[in-house]
């Protein structure tokens, strides 16, 4: 009886499987990342009875935007699609009559045949459709329980101390290598795998990485409290420090990285006040305008001396003589001071008005002045100190003798006015 149950089941088997299979997978939500495909079956359908978990040659799959698809065929990956529209897999392992030539057809359905046949009925095989969102996750908040290190310099002042600093704010992240994430993260899943399940580890790790990337960013010379204002630059140090854990093992990466605030500790903050106050002063020029604030102050407590004004000024003279500096001798000392020379400002191609050797917001290198020779060599002088080349003539510039009208390039005039239709001719040379 076993044999002839086993015969029957897998001629039933067989036949109801004949059916090619349409998979689908509805828009996913933003808390699903991966989901696996399911048959669409109407009520119209007569492929209501083929056995889950297996799929024909010929299906056909259909692929979302925003979602790319992947195909396991006994615990492996063997096709993969991240483009959006329909995919027809024509190497499935199932032979059916309606796919493919019918002769190949009617073979390999005696050879499923005679292999479930040896299972009991059973189909002895796995084959799987996962949908793999691919868009940007976002609304992860995180906010760090316990104060973090970040390295406050400033060369200004000679500033490079540690502060402990608050942050909150969001990130967002997104699958980029789903068949890491497969391997290595959710697996065999048999129908959604969530972000629930992942978020807490991603968000302890995040906050870890904090760390590192703080480290980073106040290397670039920014501080805490700019931080809202670069969190690009924010974003791309966190996916430095997490590349081996997210990228290199789960196929993650973070995507934007939101910061709502950044304090620090009110000592902090007093102390780092108090040292850029005083930077200030070793501008003797400074200094000295302080010191006559001071000095002013101090005639006014004194005018106001309960015991009589002249006491009031005897006491500050008697401080004034002490203190061994007088404004006077600071304001000297300013004018004493060699000037620096002003840096020559230069303008990059990008609009930025730079002082450096380097661009400020594109690092494009600051022009060569002078001429280039013919030769490569860049001078200043009437003459190339390489190959005695001189110096070639500068271009004409033009402006209209008739109604004053200047080209916007100076170089290559129109052959006519624009305003007044005079051609432009030596007389228009200046």
């Amino acid at each position: 009886m076993g044999l002839i149950k086993a015969a029957l089941g897998s001629v039933s088997g067989v036949l109801a499987d004949q059916w090619k299979e349409y998979f689908y997978c509805d828009s996913m939500d933003a808390d699903i990342l991966v989901s696996k495909g399911r048959k669409r079956v109407s009520g119209r359908s007569s492929n209501t009875k083929g056995s889950d978990n297996i799929i024909s040659n010929g299906a056909v799959i259909a692929v979302n935007e925003g979602q790319c698809m992947m195909i396991v065929d006994q615990g492996q990956i063997v096709e993969f699609a991240a483009e959006a529209g329909e995919f027809t897999w024509n190497a499935s392992t199932e032979s059916t009559i309606f796919s493919g030539d019918l002769y190949e057809g009617l073979m390999g359905t005696w050879n499923t045949l005679k292999r479930r046949f040896t299972f009991g009925a059973d189909t002895g095989k796995d084959q799987r459709v996962y949908f793999f969102n691919m868009k940007e996750i976002v609304g992860n908040k995180y906010g760090t329980p316990a104060p973090v290190p970040f390295r406050v310099v400033d060369a200004n002042i000679g500033l490079d101390m540690d502060v402990s600093v608050r942050c909150n704010g969001e990130y967002s992240y997104k699958i980029t290598d789903p068949m890491l994430f497969y391997k290595n993260v959710c697996g065999n899943v048999t129908r959604d795998y969530t972000r629930d399940q992942l978020d807490s580890q991603l968000k302890s790790e995040f906050l870890t990485a904090l760390q590192p990337a703080f480290a980073k960013i106040s290397a670039q010379g920014i501080r805490y409290s700019a931080l809202p204002g670069h969190t690009m630059e924010l974003a791309e140090a966190m996916n430095q420090v997490l590349s081996a854990k997210w990228s290199g093992l789960r196929g993650v990466s973070v995507v934007s990285v939101g910061v709502n605030s950044v304090t620090a500790s009110a000592e902090d903050e007093a102390t780092i006040k108090e040292l850029q106050k005083s930077a200030v002063f070793r501008n003797t020029g400074m200094a000295a305008a302080h010191m006559v604030q001071a000095q002013a102050e101090a005639m006014k407590s004194a005018a106001a001396n309960k015991n009589g004004a002249m006491m009031g000024f005897m006491g500050m003279n008697m401080a004034q003589n002490a203190g061994g500096l007088n404004a006077n001798a600071l304001f000297q000392m300013e004018q004493n001071t060699p000037k620096q020379p002003a840096a020559k400002g230069w303008k990059c191609s990008c609009g930025a008005e730079n002082t450096g050797k380097f661009c400020v917001e594109c690092g494009a290198s600051r022009p060569a002045e002078g001429w280039t020779c013919a030769c490569g060599s860049v001078n200043k002088g009437k003459f190339c100190p390489e190959c005695g080349a001189k110096k070639p003539a500068a271009a004409p510039l033009y402006r209209c003798d008739k109604c004053g009208w200047e080209p916007a390039d100076p170089k290559n005039p129109p052959k006519f006015c624009p305003e007044c239709g005079d051609r432009f001719n030596e007389d228009d040379v200046r």
